[in-house]
């Protein structure tokens, strides 16, 4: 089968997949209450089930969609959302021998040259990747992380496909323009074009390190530079147990409440001092080592969080810990963007209602943190807000810490531990602000308002008393209204020339002399003819050209 033929059948199976999809309410926007159950649409048994089944038939793509989907609460119901949790990355391994090529080619030496041993049974095996045991030749033992041949070109095929399909979706439904999906699968192809460069990985893994430096009880591995490629990762050989096999009886030989606090503080720093997400902290991706500590694996996933953003979060977390329900609202409508049919009354008092609710519960029977920000999306896209990505991936990061510290240590009280924490991270951006320092930058600031404060307000009442204050507005000849002013002319010319030709033709009809065609006076046929042809392609241009006014969308301020 060529290329072509190839590409024709994957797109018509991507369709196929879409439509069959189209009415089970998937990327289609929702009214949903937040305390609405998670249970699949009536009449519609297993259907969320199917839906995972068949985006892991559609290979590694559409599986790492469907992971990234599950962290967007306003896009997909929670039914959905709930089988998504449960949908496998587990594959058949490739041949050794395979294996074996790749590394070579991206090592650019032989595999017996660098390591002592290099098992040919992998560890795990995933749909990009598989990780190889090993041990280096002075006897360090590694993890080689190899991407599977040939995926790449297939991730960036897929993708290039579904943008084309989201681009037609945004410009014909409402749907679309409300959701952007255009926007939605660049934003995942950025990022997933970086997991699938594993020097990104490799950065990841020294940067973390080094932000746990305060935290000793969190371990991440290091990668062996060297041996380091695009499609290769070495790195330290990690060996424990899964946070969900830890046996009652390590937990009775050691406290794991410190532990599990010390996970909290990490990541919340992780996210509000350093700027960063591990998008993907879930259970299997965490290892109690034989020393007592916590290792972090598979940092191929990271969302960077703009310092802005990454304020108007710590505010949101932290009035939604304190009971200020408006607070909350408003941070939230400033780091989203209202669309045409906002409904901001109903949006204040709703999660005035929900945050309530979420203060005055406490201990493992509270609501939790991640799932208040994840029900806080849900109800803004009820209530026509298109909230910030970093509000539902905040969300799905701290669900699955929620769930690793309940592996831990089921009494432990997240939602105080969390309070503290902000609660001290507060302090100690308070202090900072008040900095010699920072005092210094602003009274310079300061000083130099005053000082040129009088020039200024001199200059203005001088040209409002001679009465030359002009206001100057620039971009409107570059404006869309201009553009549409030109069409609209162009298209009333076109209308006045077509009508007088017809017109015209008319008019000759009855001329018994001169040339005939067809029995008819050529020239005038021929005027007919031309005014018809220029009238249809007035009326196709309008059909297919004229694009609806994009709906009324505002972001909140900077």
């Amino acid at each position: 089968m060529s290329d072509t033929s190839r590409a024709l059948a994957r797109h018509a199976q991507i369709l196929r997949f879409l439509m069959k999809y189209r009415s089970a309410g998937v990327l289609s926007g929702f009214e949903l209450e937040p305390a609405a159950g998670d249970a699949a649409p009536e009449g519609e048994p297993g259907k969320p089930e199917a839906f995972v089944d068949d985006l892991e038939a559609l290979g590694p793509t559409f599986i790492k969609i469907g992971q990234a989907l599950s962290t967007r609460p306003d896009m997909v119901p929670p039914a959905y959302l709930a089988a998504l949790e449960r949908m496998q990355d587990d594959v058949a391994p490739l041949p050794f021998e395979v294996i074996h090529e790749a590394v070579e080619d991206a090592l650019g030496v032989r595999i017996s040259k660098i390591f002592d041993t290099f098992d040919e049974t992998p560890i795990g095996a995933a749909s990009l990747a598989q990780v190889h045991r090993a041990t280096l030749r002075d006897g360090r033992k590694v993890a080689v992380k190899v991407q599977r041949p040939g995926i790449t070109e297939q991730i960036r095929d897929d993708l290039d496909t579904l943008a084309r399909l989201a681009g037609g979706v945004d410009r014909v439904t409402e749907v679309g323009r409300r959701i952007r999906f255009a926007d939605w699968v660049h934003e995942f192809r950025r990022t997933l074009l970086a997991e699938l460069d594993y020097r990104v990985e490799a950065e990841n893994l020294d940067r973390f390190d080094a932000h746990f430096v305060a935290y000793p009880a969190l371990f991440v591995p290091k990668p062996i530079w060297d041996l380091t490629r695009a499609r290769v990762l070495t790195m330290e050989l990690v060996e424990g147990t899964k946070v969900t096999d830890i046996t009652g009886l390590q937990r009775t030989e050691r406290d794991m409440a410190p532990l599990a606090t010390e996970l909290l503080h990490g990541y919340l720093d992780q996210v509000f001092v350093h700027g960063e997400i591990h998008a993907d902290p879930h259970p299997g991706n965490l290892l109690f080592t034989r020393d007592g500590r916590l290792a972090l694996l598979d940092l191929g996933m990271v969302a960077h969080v703009p310092p802005r953003t990454r304020e108007r979060l710590l505010k949101l977390l932290f009035a939604a810990v304190d009971g200020r329900g408006e607070q909350v609202a408003a941070e939230g409508i400033a780091m989203g963007t209202r669309l045409e049919d906002f409904d901001e009354g109903r949006y204040f008092r709703d999660v005035g209602q929900l945050v309530a609710r979420y203060a005055a519960q406490s201990g493992a029977t509270g609501q939790t943190e991640g799932r208040l920000m994840l029900d806080l999306v849900r109800l803004a896209t009820a209530c026509g807000l298109r909230t910030a990505p970093e509000m539902s991936l905040l969300g799905k990061t701290l669900l699955h810490l929620e769930s690793v510290v309940q592996a831990l240590d089921p009494e432990l009280d997240m939602k105080r531990v969390v309070e503290d924490h902000l609660n001290n991270m507060m302090r100690q951006r308070l202090r900072k602000s008040l900095s010699p320092a920072n005092l210094a930058s602003e009274l310079m600031d300061m000083q130099e308002l005053v000082r040129d404060a009088p020039r200024k307000v001199s200059n203005v009442l001088s040209l409002l008393s001679e009465n030359r204050l002009r206001v100057r507005l620039t971009g409107l000849e570059e404006s869309h209204l201009l553009e549409s002013l030109h069409k609209i002319a162009n298209r009333i010319a076109a209308g006045i020339v077509t009508a007088a030709l017809i017109l015209a033709s008319a008019m000759m009809m009855d001329n018994p002399g001169g040339p005939r065609l067809f029995g008819y006076p050529a020239i005038a046929l021929l005027l007919f003819l031309t005014g018809a042809g220029l009238g249809i392609a007035i009326v196709l241009s309008a059909l297919l050209g004229d694009k609806r006014a994009k709906p009324n969308e505002e972001r909140g301020p900077n």
